[in-house]
């Protein structure tokens, strides 16, 4: 049986430069930047230029543009393009869950619901990278701590 876990994300960009400053620059994120500029592709052989972040637990964040993305899993472009998911980021405490956002914000993303708690016991709030990817960043409440606010 497989053991069930994610080792990588791979985020399909528009410009793989803006969106390494944003979270390498903006975020802190640490990268060796942009590799693979030697795999130049054609059209219909991918690139193969991205940016790759490791974060916590050895997780791989990676950054990739739309056009090289969808030729290397064979689906079109728009298949990549947008957000139907979010990605959450956990922090230990309401302060942080603020700090982060505003820090987000400062790097250029768009706080699309600002910190709030929810009554299922988190406090979290959302923003959009420049890309549009949806993060929530979020605090697990103690049991029974948790106050509706909006």
């Amino acid at each position: 049986m497989v053991e069930p876990r994610i080792d990588a994300i791979t985020l399909g960009v528009e410009d793989l430069e803006r969106a390494v400053r944003f979270y390498r620059d903006g975020l802190g994120l640490a990268t060796d930047g942009i590799i693979g500029t030697e795999f130049v592709g054609s059209a219909d052989q991918p690139a193969g230029a991205a940016a790759m972040f490791t974060l916590a637990d050895g997780l791989l964040l990676s950054l990739y543009p739309h056009s090289e993305l969808g030729k290397d899993a064979h689906v079109g472009q728009q298949s990549v393009v947008g957000s139907g998911v979010s990605l959450g980021h956990a922090v230990a405490s309401r302060a942080e869950v603020d700090a982060l956002l505003a820090e987000a914000a400062r790097a250029g993303a768009t706080i699309t619901a600002p910190p709030a708690e929810r009554p299922w016991g988190i406090h979290s709030g959302y923003f959009r990278d420049p890309v549009g990817h949806l993060w929530e960043i979020l605090h697990f409440l103690p049991a029974g701590s948790a106050e509706p606010s909006g």
